[in-house]
C-alpha cells in the first residue's frame, strides 16, 4: 500500500470522595502522563509490523455457536436477529463460565467482542430473576454510552432497563431516573457513581453483580480509590466480571482484592491484532509534519481516519487546521462537554466526517466500524497506550493500518 519514498519516509518490516479531590487527582494524572512521556522512549521498531491475514495463524478454536449457550430462548432470538451466529474466542470461553455465576477475568485484544461476553450472561440472569441488578463500571463516558446502547439492543422488548450515569451530564436527571425508573442495570464512570452513592441515589447493598471493564485503564486514570470505594460497599456475595485488554502486576493485585477464585480466560496471542499493518512515517529535518499529514490524508485509501494527539489543545488545533484545509474533521478531548463529544463521535461513526482527531480518551473500548487508518500524530506515552490506540482499526478480523509519526532528529 505504501511505497518507500526517496527520503525513506515509510519503513516496511517483514513482519475520590469530592470533586476537588478528583480534580486534583486528574491533574496529578496529567502530570504523571507528561512525565512518563518525557521519561520513556518506545523503540520505533515496535511500531512496525506486517499484517497477517492467514486464518491458520493465531487461531483459537471456537467450541460453541450462540444457540449452544444456556441462555433464555428470548435472548437467543434477539442474538439471532442481530446477526450473531458464531461467538468470538472471548465470548466462546467467557459466556459459559459467567452463566454459572462464578467470577471471571477475561483478557482479550480490543475489538474482539468483550462487551457481549459480559452483557449476555448478566441479561440472562436478569431474565431468570427480574429483581437482579447489575453495575457496570467503565473508565470513560464514551465507553459507558457504548455499553448502554448495546445493553438496550440486547434487551429490546424484554422490559429490562438501564440508567446511564456519567459526568458531564445533569446529575439531577440521573438522580431522577434512579429514583423513578424500574431499572436492572446502572452503567457509569467511577467518579459520577461515587457522587450518586454519596447522594444516596444508588444503594449498592442490593446490587450483587458488577462488571469492571477496561480495568487497567481505570488504574491509569486514577480511579482506583473510587473503584475500591464502590466495591467495598457491595455485598460480599456477588459476581464480579473483570475485563481488560492488558494485564499487569497491579491488575493482578486488584484481582486478588476484588474477586474470589476467578476463572481466568485469556485469548490474547499477541500484543496487537494480527490484521493491523503497522508502520512509521519519518519526519526528516526541515520537513513539515503537518504537510506530510495533509498529503497522506488526500490518499484515496485513507477513507476513515482516527488521528491521536498528546494534548487537548494540540488536538483541537490540529482539527481546526485540517478543517481549514477542506477536510471533514471533528475532534474529541477532555475540554469538550458530553454533547460535543457525542456529536463528534456520531458524525464520525455515520461517515459525515472523514477524520476524528482525539486524545487518548478515544483509545479505549470505542467500537467504530470500518476505521481504515489510525495515525499517531504524536507518539503515545506508553506502549500500552499504543496498543489501545491502534486497536480502533482492524476490528473483528477486518484489515487495518496504523501509522506512527517519528521525528528523525
Amino acid at each position: 500500500m505504501y511505497k518507500k519514498s526517496k527520503n525513506n519516509r515509510f519503513k516496511k518490516s517483514s513482519s475520590s470522595s469530592s470533586r476537588f479531590k478528583r480534580r486534583n487527582s486528574s491533574r496529578s494524572f496529567s502530570r504523571r502522563s507528561r512525565s512518563a512521556f518525557r521519561g520513556k522512549k518506545i523503540d520505533p521498531a515496535r511500531f512496525i509490523n506486517k499484517a497477517v491475514m492467514d486464518e491458520g495463524i493465531d487461531v483459537i478454536k471456537i467450541e460453541n455457536e450462540f444457540q449452544d449457550f444456556d441462555l433464555d430462548s428470548r435472548l437467543k432470538q434477539i442474538i439471532s436477529l442481530r446477526g450473531y451466529k458464531t461467538p468470538t474466542p472471548i465470548q466462546d470461553k467467557a459466556i459459559p463460565e459467567a452463566i454459572k455465576g462464578v467470577d471471571v477475568v477475561g483478557v482479550a485484544n480490543t475489538g474482539t467482542g468483550k462487551t457481549a461476553a459480559f452483557l449476555l450472561p448478566l441479561i440472562n440472569k436478569i431474565i431468570l430473576n427480574p429483581k437482579e441488578k447489575v453495575l457496570i463500571v467503565t473508565p470513560t463516558r464514551e465507553l459507558a454510552l457504548q455499553i448502554d446502547e448495546e445493553f438496550r439492543l440486547f434487551t429490546k422488548g424484554l422490559k429490562i432497563f438501564s440508567v446511564y450515569c456519567v459526568g458531564g451530564l445533569s446529575i439531577r436527571k440521573q438522580i431522577s431516573s434512579l429514583r423513578r425508573r424500574q431499572y436492572n442495570a446502572i452503567i457509569g464512570t467511577p467518579g459520577r457513581l461515587r457522587d450518586l452513592i454519596g447522594r444516596k441515589a444508588i444503594n449498592l447493598s442490593n446490587i450483587n453483580n458488577i462488571v469492571l471493564d477496561e480495568a487497567d485503564r481505570m488504574l491509569d486514570m486514577g480511579f482506583i480509590h473510587d473503584t475500591r470505594f464502590i466495591m467495598n460497599l457491595m455485598p460480599k456475595e456477588r459476581q464480579v466480571l473483570f475485563f481488560s485488554a492488558t494485564m499487569s502486576s497491579k491488575i493482578d493485585g486488584l484481582i486478588k482484592e476484588f474477586l474470589r477464585d476467578p476463572i481466568k480466560i485469556s485469548v490474547k496471542t499477541r500484543d496487537t491484532a494480527k490484521n493491523i499493518e503497522q508502520n512509521i512515517v519519518k519526519i526528516g529535518r526541515g520537513e513539515n509534519k503537518l504537510d506530510i499529514l495533509s498529503n497522506l490524508l488526500h490518499k484515496e485509501e485513507l477513507r476513515k481516519v482516527l488521528i491521536f494527539g498528546r494534548t487537548k489543545h494540540g488536538v483541537e488545533r490540529l482539527s481546526r487546521i485540517l478543517s481549514g484545509k477542506g477536510f471533514k474533521a471533528q475532534s474529541i478531548h477532555g475540554n469538550k462537554n458530553n454533547s460535543q463529544r457525542q456529536k463528534a463521535l456520531r458524525l464520525f461513526k455515520e461517515n459525515h466526517a472523514q477524520i476524528l482527531v482525539a486524545t487518548d480518551v478515544a483509545a479505549r473500548g470505542l467500537d467504530i466500524n470500518n476505521i481504515s487508518h489510525v495515525i499517531n500524530y504524536d507518539v503515545p506515552a506508553t506502549y500500552t497506550n499504543y496498543v489501545h490506540r491502534i486497536g480502533r482499526t482492524g476490528r473483528m478480523d477486518k484489515k487495518g493500518m496504523a501509522l506512527t509519526f517519528i521525528e528523525d532528529r
